[in-house]
């Protein structure tokens, strides 16, 4: 019979990806002892299988299509990208999914890790194979989420991609078919079918990139459509099947489609359905609601942070939470019972309602923060959208011939601050930041006059904005 061995930290940290990693860079940061725990590899979905490898597999891509926009310099990248140079590229971006730096990072700030499929067995407590861990303050779950496949029948069958097999394929498909028109499904079709693979795009709704503003989807649909990919909205997968190694699609109207393989882009669900939820009252392979210090409604000691809580399923606003949290873990075990949990404060996630930035690496790139037209008008307030053709600006023209893009801010009128910006263009990632430190700091429009953009940079997109809901 095995002995079951018991250990006490100050914190349990479930999951090693990102956000776990920052949560126990921070309790580590204030003192308290931390354990973490993971069953798969340190530094977790983004480094292996999501934001790393995805936009190494991308930056060729927009690199080439931005040559490809500048008189003296297309002719010279006319040929097809060197896909298995890429790849290789991805490869040493993901260090071979081999987690030997990130664990030499966990081991440099005095995390203690334990490798194996973390579980609760009660209040405060995890079990870890023989090993039983016991938390005096907090147990943090940062299990992040899960690909979800579609209930086709005989999909297990088929072998379908999910966004692992699309950013860690070793090989180009000659024919790759998309099912969704979120960020994963647009970003991976513009990669393959840069690659090489001839891309079909499987858009239930009528349009791509739904959450955000709709010129933003009509523009990614339309540069896709114009690379090569066939861009189907609308459409909806009734059966696939694989036969003699093709893949075979047959959509709600009708139509048949062959391919080597299939990605289903189509969501995403929690890692919560094997962590013991049940032994403290929670319902196993939900979604964890937490309050602003992302501690676990009607818990004390249970922390969610990252997707598993849904509030915004990115990297970075992940992390963004593991650093409120432990600064929260840290307070509280301090004995501060007066956290600065008002809006904006050390221990609340504010952004994660006001101010969540994304971008979105396609060509043209899409980026937005904060609220859009559509949702501050539900949200209650009263605002007016403000929206400008990026190619007006003297340094779009010089970015690359044919330039397409357009920019919209989301002024509340009665506040005369923004509540949202979007960019969609080449090169509008970068300027993402700033309509962030705008949201965020709710500057108000008549300070923004004297924030005087760089002449000649696509950031003077925002004196148009400016100029145009002053003379509107």
């Amino acid at each position: 019979m095995t002995e079951t061995e018991t250990i006490a930290y100050d914190v349990v940290v479930l999951g090693a990806g990102p956000v776990g990693e920052n949560v126990a860079d921070r309790t580590r940061a204030a003192g308290l002892t931390t354990a973490v725990v993971e069953s798969e590899l340190v530094g977790g979905e983004c480094s292996y299988w999501a934001c790393m490898p995805s936009k190494a597999l991308l930056r060729p891509v927009i690199a080439q299509a931005d040559a490809r926009r500048l008189p003296g310099l297309r002719q010279a990248v006319q040929g097809p990208l060197d896909a298995d140079a890429i790849l290789a590229h991805r490869n040493y971006f993901t260090s071979d999914w081999k987690d030997d730096g990130q664990v030499g990072w966990l081991d440099g700030i005095g995390a203690d890790l334990y490798r194996g499929h973390g579980r609760l067995t009660g209040p405060r407590t995890v079990a870890v194979g023989d090993t039983v861990l016991t938390a005096r303050h907090a147990v943090a779950v940062c299990t992040g989420t899960r690909a979800v496949l579609p209930d086709l029948p005989g999909l297990a069958e088929v072998g379908p991609w999910t966004s692992r097999e699309a950013t860690s394929a070793q090989s180009v498909p000659d024919r790759l078919v998309v099912v969704g028109g979120g960020v994963v499904a647009t970003e991976m079709a513009t990669a393959w079918q840069a690659l090489g693979s001839q891309v079909t795009l499987l858009v239930r709704g009528k349009g791509l990139l739904n959450r955000m503003e709709p010129f933003a989807g009509e523009l990614v649909a339309e540069a896709l459509a114009a690379a090569g990919a066939d861009v189907r909205t609308g459409t909806s997968v009734k059966s696939v099947t694989r036969m003699d190694g093709t893949v075979v699609v047959v959509t709600d109207t009708g139509d048949r489609i062959e391919a080597d393989e299939i990605l289903f882009a189509t969501g995403r669900a929690p890692r919560t359905d094997d962590l013991g939820l049940d032994t403290v009252g929670l319902e196993p392979g939900s979604w964890l609601p937490v309050d602003d210090s992302l501690r676990v409604t009607g818990s004390e000691w249970l922390y969610a942070v990252g997707d598993v809580n849904q509030r915004a399923l990115l990297t970075h606003q992940g992390k963004y939470q593991a650093r409120i949290a432990g600064a929260a873990i840290a307070a509280r075990a301090s004995g501060t019972t007066d956290l600065d949990a008002g809006p904006w404060g050390a221990h609340a996630a504010t952004a994660d309602h006001a101010a969540v930035p994304q971008v979105v690496f396609t060509d043209p790139e899409a980026a937005a923060v904060g609220l859009s037209l559509a949702e501050a008008e539900q949200a209650g307030h009263r605002v007016r959208a403000v929206d400008v053709d990026l190619s007006s600006v003297a340094g779009a023209g010089l970015y690359g011939e044919g330039y397409k893009g357009r920019a919209r801010m989301v002024v509340d009128l009665e506040e005369e601050i923004l509540r949202g910006v979007t960019f969609v263009g080449p090169g509008v990632g970068e300027l993402i930041h700033s309509a962030t430190v705008a949201v965020v700091g709710q500057v108000p429009i008549s300070r923004l006059w004297h924030a005087v953009p760089s002449y000649p940079t696509i950031s003077e997109v925002w004196l148009r904005l400016l100029e145009a809901f002053r003379d509107n």
